[in-house]
């Protein structure tokens, strides 16, 4: 993944707390694995750990247009926010179980400063 494509993954899984994308169901065990990686990252406060696995939908294994892939991710990133303040997120996520506004501004928060990191930008 190049920054370019780092950028329309985290446009993409923040539409997933816009519900302008879903995520497919997954088994019992996995949904267990991601409640408690949820569980942990907020005790320990660490990030998404290292090379977990990723929803096919979320792989963006294309080229793409660095400006445009900006562009999108800050609008989406507007969008989040107004989300937030109006209370309007979804209360599940296919990985993670139950959500509250905390649980998708923390998540979101460690996604983006985990690939941000990654990329050194």
């Amino acid at each position: 993944m190049n920054v370019c494509q780092m950028l329309k993954h985290c446009d993409l899984v923040l539409q997933v707390a816009l519900k302008n994308l879903e995520l497919p169901r997954i088994n019992l065990l996995f949904g267990t694995i991601g409640v408690f990686t949820k569980i942990e990252m907020y005790v320990f406060n660490n990030g998404i750990p290292r090379n977990m696995p990723t929803f096919q939908k979320l792989i963006v294994n294309f080229e793409c247009d660095f400006d445009e892939s900006k562009t999108n991710l800050l609008k989406t990133l507007e969008e989040f926010r107004e989300a937030c303040e109006n209370g309007n997120l979804p209360d599940h996520h296919r990985l993670f179980g139950n959500m509250t506004e905390k649980d998708w501004t923390f998540l979101e928060y460690k996604h983006l400063d985990h690939h941000l990191k990654q990329f050194n930008v």
